[in-house]
């Protein structure tokens, strides 16, 4: 089943294009390595990822879709999540009525990917109970999963399918304000149209009623971290990684709200986990390389950073991790090679033109660095890295000039 939502966000202590949502805030100059250049840009983080599913619950009508972004609603934190299973996913509620029927077979056929199907199960139990909201949210569902949106955070502010899809969610919420389901679609659409701050009052209402629902707890945290609120997220990916505890995606979100809060230690636990879950999916062998070198474990790092680039060599971030943990292994002449291919697959990656300069400047090739910190710097003028680079590589010119 479609449904893969990987909403990406970027630490403010780390470097790298963001696919998805900037940081709040932006980091420090790196310290000054031993070359005398500023020590390469830490590997981009983890992507925070949630899973689509259809909640049988409900929650409060958030602001309408289209509206003026308002001040974010800051949830309060979920109780511990108690020893139960989670929701179980769908939209019927199991009522034996006709129009619940027509429901949980609409369910089954979302589930297997014929859509076709699930949309004409939901249209007539639309027909069977035109008051009542599910099926017009399980026809959304099928609409997005058809449709082949992407999923990301921000990924398609200007995407035209999506406005009449939350008029459609709107629509259902007006039937019942209460309905959660139409209350989560709704804030994932938002997400995908980067408009976190009204995406966290549909998601933080879906919560409060869907307190077992993972996904609706994972999805207030993404929001969250969208909005600079890192530690506000973790209660909510704490809770949804103990309502499913053997998701590679809740252990992955839960550890990148880890990393982004300097809990390298928790963070590695929880990508250990993801990576065994899924030993051949290259993010999670990335993630957990990402956070064996904020614990500085150098050896356990690589491995796994070199595992990522081999499972998936096309990504660029990864190979750019690579990159970093070579740098600090020493072999810069693996290094500038590494970051060389990360800026050829994607150019805007302002991690590889960053860890390519610095790999330069450490062996002596100046003018090639400079050459490549420039490249970062009209990536994002105001990205603070790329400015301390070339002001340290201008001060060891000068030094070297002025030298006996």
């Amino acid at each position: 089943m479609r449904g893969k939502w990987a909403l990406w966000v970027v630490c403010a202590a780390c470097s790298g294009r963001a696919p998805a949502v900037a940081p709040a805030t932006t980091a420090a100059p790196p310290a000054t390595g031993e070359s005398g250049m500023p020590a390469p840009p830490a590997p981009s983080p983890p992507p925070l990822s949630t899973v689509t599913t259809p909640p049988p619950a409900s929650s409060p009508l958030p602001p309408t879709a289209g509206t003026a972004a308002k001040a974010p609603v800051k949830p309060a934190a979920p109780a511990p999540a108690p020893v139960e299973a989670a929701v179980t996913d769908g939209l019927a509620r199991g009522t034996g009525e006709p129009s619940d029927e027509q429901l949980s077979l609409g369910d089954a056929a979302y589930a297997a990917e014929k859509y076709k199907e699930a949309r004409a199960r939901y249209r007539k139990a639309e027909q069977l109970a035109p008051k009542d909201p599910a099926p017009k949210v399980g026809l959304v569902r099928v609409s997005v999963a058809e449709a082949n949106l992407p999923l990301d955070y921000a990924s398609a502010p200007n995407e035209a399918r999506i406005p009449p899809l939350l008029k459609q969610l709107d629509a259902a919420l007006k039937l019942d304000p209460d309905f959660g389901p139409a209350l989560l679609e709704r804030g994932h659409l938002l997400l995908i149209q980067g408009k976190a701050s009204d995406a966290s009052g549909s998601l933080a209402r879906a919560a409060e009623r869907l307190p077992r629902h993972a996904e609706a707890q994972s999805a207030v945290g993404v929001a969250l971290v969208a909005l600079g609120q890192a530690r506000e997220s973790l209660p909510y990916f704490e809770r949804a990684a103990a309502l499913d505890r053997d998701s590679p995606d809740r252990l992955g979100n839960l550890g990148a709200a880890y990393l982004l809060l300097g809990r390298s230690a928790d963070a590695v636990k929880a990508f250990e986990r993801a990576a065994q879950l899924a030993p051949n999916v290259a993010r999670y062998q990335s993630d957990v390389g990402t956070a064996y070198l904020a614990e500085n474990r150098l050896d356990r790092a690589l491995p796994a950073l070199d595992r990522a680039v081999a499972l998936e060599p096309q990504r660029a971030t990864y190979v750019a991790n690579l990159s970093y943990a070579l740098q600090l292994s020493g072999n810069l002449e693996k290094a500038v090679a590494a970051a060389e291919r990360a800026t050829q697959l994607d150019p805007k990656l302002g991690s590889g033109w960053l860890n390519l300069g610095t790999a330069l400047a450490k062996r002596g090739e100046l003018d090639k660095a400079e050459a490549a910190f420039r490249r970062a710097l009209a990536l994002d003028p105001e990205d603070p890295r790329a400015k301390a680079n070339l002001e340290e590589l201008a001060e060891l010119r000068r030094k070297k000039s002025s030298a006996p």
